[in-house]
């Protein structure tokens, strides 16, 4: 089951390329892995403020594999939530994530979330494929 939200603006060239992501890590198989594609530094990794970005959910069962599709050449980081209650959001206790996260490049994390330029990968010509850890912290 994929859920796409509104198509990310084509860049001036018209290049695209396939960027897709395989989830490792995952601690369990219940509810839903929320991703975001997102070209917006200000946004990230809480995508809901950018209409541009790309979300997607897909189970959380077996191997998980990302699908973005086409994506314009651009510069782009990737956050991911394991919303094990599937309630569309990550949960906190006291501020620190109850659930699983991950972002691009497995961008460090340290006192919060990191910043896009340390998630942040360009999109060419070429296919982009990764793999992104998921992180627990409870």
């Amino acid at each position: 089951m994929l859920a796409l939200s509104a198509p990310l603006v084509l860049g001036a060239t018209g290049v695209q390329s396939d960027v897709t992501a395989s989830v490792t890590g995952l601690r369990s198989q219940k509810g839903q892995v929320l991703a975001c594609l997102t070209t917006d530094p200000q946004t990230f990794p809480n995508c809901d403020k950018d209409p541009q970005a790309r979300k997607l959910t897909v189970p959380a069962r077996g191997e998980v594999h990302i699908d973005f599709g086409h994506v314009p050449e651009g510069r782009y980081a990737i956050s991911l939530v394991h919303d094990e209650n599937a309630n569309g959001k990550l949960d906190t206790a006291l501020m620190i994530p109850r659930e699983g996260f991950g972002f691009s490049r497995d961008a460090p994390v340290r006192m919060g979330p990191p910043r896009f330029d340390k998630a942040a990968f360009d999109v060419g010509a070429e296919n982009t494929r990764m793999v992104i850890k998921m992180r627990y912290l409870l």
